[in-house]
């Protein structure tokens, strides 16, 4: 070992031990750095987060891939079946892209508009999705009392959860879920700190979740499940206590109760004297029966687990799966993760819900950077929403979850549930420029000006009204112990003005 003198704090010389060159076979000093490399990319990632306008991107990249996944997956599952009926491979995938350019047409429309403007649009918008769910259920009572599977009355049919207002198919049940969303975060940051009576939550938020519950869990289960998970998160974003979230829970549990029993009585798809599927999916659920016994209400979770087995962790290859040979029930819309399972893999797989989980830790991230408790509300009831759904649909499949029927987000095949989604992503994108780290950055630096007139104003600075407040109304005429003086000063309240004393003490007794 070779040596080198240093200086010693004395003044004098000392020498100390150098390391002997490293040759090209031995091993480099580990933990150093490795430790230094780890902490740099630790410093590189948390520069990352900080910078002002991250939520803004994480949720355009994460939603724009989702997208095009989706798309891709609604091409690949269904391309078969419509050249064998059709003879046209990508029937579904252009309706599908219709939808989507809607979509991003409605995302571009949403993070335009402010905060007071998605305030004022929550009361007409759950009014509209009351009023046709009430009319899709009316035509469906009166479709199974003719027993028929549909009902019209001039250009309006139902089918299911399915309204055809001439021609255009729409899903109720999607537009509820934004509905909830506007109105409820409205109603909640207007009490404020109220909301720690019962009576504060019970007019009116409690009745009209419960009437949007009936009216959408009747014919469809799994969207009231996920109307479940939507309430919870913005009562939990609101910071009521946990013991209303207890009574949420147990009246929740027995609604869903209910909905599975009346579903012999012919609710939903269900038939009067027939099996009750709801219930078939549970008792599945809780005790399988082996694969040979497997009848109807399990073959479509049977063949699910067969496509994920047979796509192991690198799949078989995009557009070769045989699941969807008409062997996997919905394989376009409910199931369609088992087709992603079976062509991409695991590998797959965790992509996708990486990018479901990077949109979660986005819209949380949102909701806890604005300082509009309705933007706090609203964002945290959308990412619970959408995260929530994917979960359920998720958890469906690959058997943890019991089968509700709800489609995976931005994932499975349908026009409304993909234009309500953009229009709910478009909303958080206007909150996540609105974050006042982000206002600021977009005020120092603002874009060219055909630029937001192409893509999104700027967002209103932190602690700034954009309109100045209005004056106070008048109060009846003023005390006269304000009123104005000579000199134009105000007399302060409670003083009585000063009387003069003139003259003599004698004239003053006259």
């Amino acid at each position: 070992m070779q040596t080198r003198p240093r200086r010693a704090p004395g003044g004098g010389r000392t020498t100390e031990a150098s390391a002997p060159p490293r040759g090209p076979d031995d091993p480099a000093p580990p933990t150093a750095l490795r430790g230094l490399d780890a902490a740099g990319w630790l410093a590189a990632l948390r520069g990352l987060l900080d910078r002002p306008l991250t939520s803004y991107y994480l949720l355009l990249s994460s939603a724009g891939l989702l997208l095009v996944i989706g798309l891709t997956m609604v091409f690949s599952a269904t391309s078969v079946k419509d050249y064998a009926e059709g003879g046209n491979a990508s029937a579904s995938l252009a309706k599908q892209a219709i939808f989507a350019v809607i979509g991003v047409v409605a995302f571009w429309a949403c993070q335009r508009l402010p905060a007071t403007t998605y305030r004022s649009l929550g009361r007409p918008l759950l009014l509209t999705a009351v009023g046709l769910l009430l009319v899709l259920n009316l035509l469906v009572a009166w479709a199974r009392l003719a027993g028929q599977d549909s009902a019209r009355i001039g250009p309006i049919e139902a089918y299911l959860n399915w309204l055809y207002i001439g021609g255009i198919q729409l899903q109720p049940a999607e537009l509820a879920k934004f509905a909830l969303v506007l109105w409820g975060a409205h109603v909640l940051a207007r009490k404020g700190a109220a909301l720690g009576w019962w009576r504060e939550l019970a007019t009116p938020l409690f009745p009209v979740v419960g009437l949007l519950f009936v009216l959408v869990g009747f014919n469809d289960l799994g969207t009231m499940i996920c109307l479940l998970a939507l309430l919870v998160g913005l009562l939990w974003a609101a910071g009521v206590r946990m013991r209303v979230f207890g009574a949420l829970s147990v009246a929740g549990l027995v609604g869903i109760g209910l909905l599975v029993a009346v579903a012999s009585l012919g609710a939903g798809s269900g038939e009067q004297g027939a099996e009750n599927y709801r219930l078939a999916r549970l008792t599945n659920f809780l005790n399988p029966p082996a694969p040979d016994e497997c009848g109807d209400p399990c073959w479509q979770i049977y063949q699910g687990r067969l496509a994920i087995e047979h796509g192991g962790w690198f799949g078989v290859g995009l557009g070769k799966s045989s699941l969807k040979w008409n062997w996997l029930p919905e394989a376009h819309n409910d199931f369609i993760f088992a087709i992603v399972a079976e062509e991409l893999g695991v590998v797959g797989c965790a992509v996708v819900l990486s990018l479901f989980a990077v949109l979660a830790y986005t819209g949380l991230r949102i909701a806890r950077r604005v300082d509009d408790p309705f933007r706090r509300l609203a964002a945290a009831a959308v990412t619970t929403w959408l995260v929530g759904q994917a979960v359920i649909n998720v958890g469906g499949v690959v058997g943890l979850l019991p089968l509700t029927g709800v489609p995976l987000p931005f994932i499975s095949d349908g026009g409304s549930a993909l234009v309500v989604t953009l229009a709910a992503v478009g909303m958080l994108a206007s909150f996540a420029r609105a974050e006042p780290d982000a206002a600021r950055a977009l005020h120092a630096r603002p874009p060219a000006r055909w630029v937001r007139l192409l893509w999104a104003p700027l967002p209103p600075l932190p602690g700034r009204r954009r309109r100045p407040a209005p004056p106070p109304a008048a109060r009846g005429p003023v005390p006269r112990s304000r009123e104005r003086r000579k000199d134009e000063q105000a007399v302060p309240r409670g003083v009585r003005q000063t009387r003069t004393r003139g003259g003599t003490a004698n004239e003053r007794r006259r």
